[in-house]
């Protein structure tokens, strides 16, 4: 018969390299001293001015074109809103950003799609005329486009947060 041997019985273990010669002792950084926090004379702390580091909410857009609302949003059933316009009236840019995509959808009209900052997009349909190239970078207000002449005059008009609709009508003012 074979006889079995305990784990660890029979090779010995090395002793580690720390047993005859300690680690060297760890000296950290000393810590940079806090900039002084600006109290006042009964010793309240003072809150920083970062008005300068800061910017003003971008999330504001301005109307495309000026018209009147024909079809609401409504989560599922109509993904923007509509706005009758004249044929041939400018349509802009509602906020600042970069054209992301110029395509066409399934009635074969044009669409534009611009991308803003905080992942914010903004689309609008029922368009001719695009002045505005894919890549191209767009102020609030500047022409891109204009309402179809030949159909129903108007602009569908679109505010996505990623890829998810959201109701224009919270963004513009």
């Amino acid at each position: 018969l074979a006889t079995t041997t305990a784990p660890g019985v029979g090779s010995p273990t090395p002793p580690p390299p720390s047993a005859s010669k300690p680690l060297p002792a760890e000296t950290p950084a000393p810590l940079a001293a806090a900039p002084a926090v600006p109290k006042t004379e009964s010793g309240k702390t003072i809150a920083p001015d970062l008005s300068a580091e800061q910017s003003a909410p971008t999330g504001k857009l301005g109307y495309p074109v000026q018209g009147r609302i024909i079809r609401e949003y409504e989560k599922g059933k109509s993904d923007g809103i509509d706005l009758a316009a004249d044929p041939g009236v400018p349509v802009k840019a509602a906020g600042s950003g970069t054209v992301a995509a110029i395509i066409q959808d399934t009635d074969n009209r044009s669409v534009i799609v611009i991308k803003h900052d905080d992942n914010l997009l903004t689309l609008y349909s029922n368009v001719e005329g695009i002045t505005a190239k894919k890549g191209d970078t767009v102020e609030r207000g500047q022409q891109i486009a204009k309402i179809a002449t030949d159909g129903t005059p108007y602009l569908h008009f679109e505010v996505r947060k990623g890829l998810d609709t959201v109701d224009p009508m919270s963004y513009l003012k």
